[in-house]
């Protein structure tokens, strides 16, 4: 048996956007997943917002994706671990990943791969300011809020405010962000975490655009690109052994 060396990171893949083709987006992400050597790959991390909108009802998940876990399920099988990450349009997950194998994990993750030490998450609302987005995520994630939004509101109605929410953000209306490197909340969160943790590589998503600079002390601040905006794979991969980053390879 192979060893098992690889680690992957993909984050924002926003499943189900209506821009830029989400079929063939969806396409190419599965396409991706069957890229991936499972007989040498330790876990994949699903750094959040793979999904645009994710909103489980006790009975009910959102119709669609079924090539999406059928992979995921294979990888699994396989003996693949996969984690994923709460983003801020995927946060309404409970049961159903978990009952398929998939491990929720919350951020800041710190995790040690082949000597060095991650620490991973989606990114958002993490370092100081913006306190009304906080405010709304506190509220995204308060489970007496997310009891009564299941009970008072037919699924029907609570998926169509939440693809008119998402269709309102700035990835769906084309808008580049533009990383404000040392200013930027996250870079922030990452140089003052690093000062009290041991930490080698910070990765995360959410902002949509790449990112991979110098943090105090020798720690790297990553942001991976979204799927959305490109159409590469904007998947990493990190080497166990060799303790070296490469991109995944672009499957058209």
């Amino acid at each position: 048996m192979a060893e098992r060396t690889l680690v992957y990171f993909v984050s924002d893949v926003h499943l189900g956007l209506d821009v830029n083709d989400p079929a063939a987006r969806e396409k190419r992400f599965v396409r991706f997943l069957r890229s991936i050597p499972a007989e040498r790959t330790l876990t994949l991390y699903l750094l959040g917002d793979i999904w645009d909108f994710w909103y489980e009802y006790r009975d009910l998940v959102p119709k669609g994706y079924v090539r999406v876990f059928s992979v995921l399920m294979d990888l699994m099988d396989a003996g693949v671990k996969v984690c994923f990450f709460q983003g801020n349009h995927d946060i309404w997950c409970y049961h159903y990943f978990k009952d398929m194998g998939i491990e929720i994990l919350e951020q800041p993750y710190l995790v040690e791969l082949g000597g060095k030490v991650f620490c991973l998450g989606h990114g958002d609302g993490l370092g100081p300011g913006d306190y009304s987005y906080k405010a709304m995520r506190w509220a995204f994630h308060n489970k007496t809020l997310q009891k009564l939004f299941s009970s008072l509101l037919h699924p029907t109605l609570a998926f169509k405010i939440g693809k008119g929410w998402s269709r309102k953000s700035r990835l769906a209306r084309n808008e580049e962000y533009h990383f404000r490197g040392q200013e930027e909340p996250l870079y922030k969160f990452a140089a003052k975490f690093a000062r009290k943790h041991k930490v080698d590589y910070f990765i995360f998503g959410h902002f949509h655009t790449k990112v991979d600079m110098p943090l105090p002390g020798g720690a790297r601040l990553i942001v991976l690109r979204d799927w959305v905006q490109s159409q590469s794979s904007n998947a990493m991969v990190f080497d166990l052994t060799s303790g070296c980053f490469g991109i995944s390879q672009n499957i058209e």
